[in-house]
């Protein structure tokens, strides 16, 4: 069924006196192109943006099996999606049909537009949100990624791209008719799987991240010999800094280890977020922020895993784990904290094949109408035991502890008690994991009377807490007895300490270094106190910049 008022907002006409200023903000010249003449097709990096002024472009997917047309579009109509904007590959090809003319614009020049034409701004920008929701919607092919549901590798590669909000299609080795045809077809035999592929065309063999971020055109090269301000993290506080950050000039770096968003980005509904009464995804809120720090100038290659900091002539040098190194005049630390391992036999062995640490539709496909297990007493818990209960047939939501109240916002424990499939295990740890080359059982005591009972089932999602990501700091970063960063006027007297002035709230013990979000000594591990801090860090930013 069509979605017209989505339809509607993806494919907006600009009335003669909106295109005359388009172009007036634009300086965009007019050309000419003949029919069948291809303007770009999916792949190209930097594509250009156009509006149509007379004649017809036809939008094409050829990710599937046959080229599909996926929109005509006519005069005061234009091109585009976010790409253009983040700076990835285009997903579909563009075709002149009939004599076409139409505007020409390069994607730095769009920048331009959007941030001095507020009004078509807002257009434009609704339209790329829209179409790329469509595209999600619509049984869009995209990349194919064909392995075995019990690889690791298969589970790395759709955990990649699910979490950068790649369109792309997953082929189980084990249960979908069309592998084995395909497989033939690219000449690939099970054993060498997971493979990529992108229409008729094997692209990539078992790539890593960071070889699949350089075909998807998300990794760029690292540049500017020193960043005005560079943030090692790209959950809530670092989208936050991102957006401040660049779009008051200042020249921003984010540098993200796996994807944007962090731990917020793979809550399937976050209901507590201010102004969203209807409550949205983690990966809806990363989204738009991305999009609002690419609109602004902001850079955000992935992965840029960060593996030491140094410092040269007082500013800081972050080196990276593929070897290069970024300098900063001022840097912020918003690497969050990642969930701990469960502490039960077999649990590493069965990471990606049958344990997980989130519970979004790609975890969900693996195990629908199953009897799940759901580990911890938190929020993201209680988040995931939710979601997790419309897609498995019974949710066990297993708890230290006996009440759910503890640590859980009381409308997620008003929810589960009234979710007929759920149900808590209170005073219950898991203690050993058993299996195949996936997960089939867990062992389960009750602490309380020593019973142990085994559960079948393929999957257990872990979120009993987390641990910073700080090991990549050197001393001169002081962090409490847990890791987290210490920041403020606490820190004066810290013998890493050289300036005469009190360190601002959120600066560390080294002078010019911010630390914001879960990552921060004392922080409320909530979205919207990491986004409040992540923009606050920016105007200690400016004050810092103005000593220098």
């Amino acid at each position: 069924m069509i979605d017209h008022e989505l339809h509607s907002a993806a494919f907006p006409k600009l009335d003669a006196g909106q295109i005359a200023k388009l172009g007036a903000c634009a300086g965009a010249v007019l050309q000419r192109h003949a029919d069948g003449q291809k303007l770009f097709e999916a792949g190209d990096r930097d594509f250009k943006f156009f509006v149509i002024k007379s004649g017809e472009i036809e939008i094409i997917d050829e990710s599937g099996e046959a080229p599909e047309t996926v929109v005509v579009l006519g005069p005061g109509e234009f091109t585009g999606d976010v790409a253009h904007l983040t700076g990835r590959r285009a997903v579909v090809s563009a075709v002149a049909r009939g004599v076409c003319e139409a505007y020409e614009i390069s994607n730095a020049t769009l920048r331009d537009i959007l941030g001095q034409c507020p009004d078509l701004s807002d257009i434009i920008l609704r339209a790329f949100i829209a179409r790329r929701e469509l595209l999600r919607t619509s049984g869009f092919t995209g990349m194919r990624v064909i392995g075995s549901r019990y690889s690791q590798d298969t589970f790395r590669m759709r955990d990649f791209l699910a979490k950068n909000r790649i369109l792309f299609t997953w082929l189980d080795l084990e249960a979908d008719p069309q592998v084995g045809e395909l497989l033939q077809r690219f000449g690939v035999t099970p054993e060498e799987t997971p493979v990529v592929a992108w229409g008729s065309k094997l692209f990539l063999r078992n790539p890593s991240n960071a070889e699949l971020a350089e075909a998807l055109g998300i990794s760029e090269p690292l540049d500017h010999p020193v960043y005005d301000l560079v943030v090692v993290g790209g959950g809530p506080a670092g989208l936050a800094a991102a957006v401040y950050g660049a779009s008051e000039g200042l020249d921003t770096l984010v540098l993200e280890r796996v994807a944007p968003g962090g731990q917020a980005g793979r809550s399937m509904r976050i209901e507590n977020y201010l102004g969203f009464p209807m409550g949205l995804t983690g990966a809806e809120l990363a989204d738009r922020a991305v999009l609002q720090a690419n609109k602004f100038g902001a850079r955000l290659p992935v992965p840029t895993p960060v593996a030491g900091l140094t410092f040269v002539n007082s500013y800081p040098v972050l080196q990276l784990e593929d070897g290069q190194s970024v300098t900063a005049k001022c840097l912020l630390i918003a690497t969050g904290a990642e969930y701990r391992r469960l502490p039960a036999e077999g649990c590493e062995r069965y990471e990606g094949r049958g344990v997980y640490y989130a519970a979004t539709p790609n975890e969900a496909s693996l195990c629908r109408g199953a009897e799940v297990v759901v580990v911890g007493g938190g929020n993201s818990a209680g988040q995931a035991a939710v979601f997790m209960s419309g897609q498995a047939r019974k949710v066990n939501l297993v708890i230290r502890g006996d009440d759910l109240n503890k640590n859980m916002s009381s409308y997620l424990v008003h929810r589960i008690e009234r979710t007929p499939n759920i149900e808590v295990l209170r005073n219950t740890t898991v203690e050993t994991m058993a299996g195949g080359d996936h997960l089939a059982s867990i062992e389960l005591l009750d602490r309380k009377t020593g019973t142990r009972r085994t559960l079948e089932t393929p999957a257990v999602f872990s979120f009993i807490g987390a641990t910073p990501r700080t090991e990549w700091l050197p001393p001169e970063i002081e962090t409490d007895a847990k890791g987290f960063v210490l920041t403020g006027a606490a820190l004066a007297s810290s013998p890493h300490w050289t300036a005469k002035r009190q360190p601002f709230l959120l600066e560390t013990s080294r002078r010019g270094v911010f630390a914001a979000g879960d990552v921060r000594a004392e922080s409320v591990k909530r979205v919207a106190s990491a986004v409040g801090e992540g923009s606050m860090a920016v105007q200690f930013v400016h004050e810092f910049l103005k000593e220098m």
